[in-house]
């Protein structure tokens, strides 16, 4: 997929858990309880780029690790 200006870029679960470092059913649990915005297509899911990038800069981790961080 190229990464043209204005084009939403989709995810899979798979490399949603990837770049998340975590399981794909931990992904699948943030889809269906709608902590992480996503698209069903078919029997699959998709996660926009930007709804990832997003969900990990206001994530309650990363948010704790920037006041420890400030703190220091």
């Amino acid at each position: 997929m190229s990464d043209q200006p204005g084009r939403t870029r989709f995810l899979t679960v798979l490399e949603v858990a990837d770049v998340m470092r975590v399981s794909k059913m931990t992904v699948y649990r943030l889809l269906h309880s709608g902590e992480l915005p996503g698209v069903r297509v078919g029997r699959s899911f998709r996660v926009p780029q930007d709804a990832l990038d997003h969900y990990l800069a206001t994530s309650p981790a990363v948010e704790a690790r920037e006041q420890d961080r400030r703190s220091s």
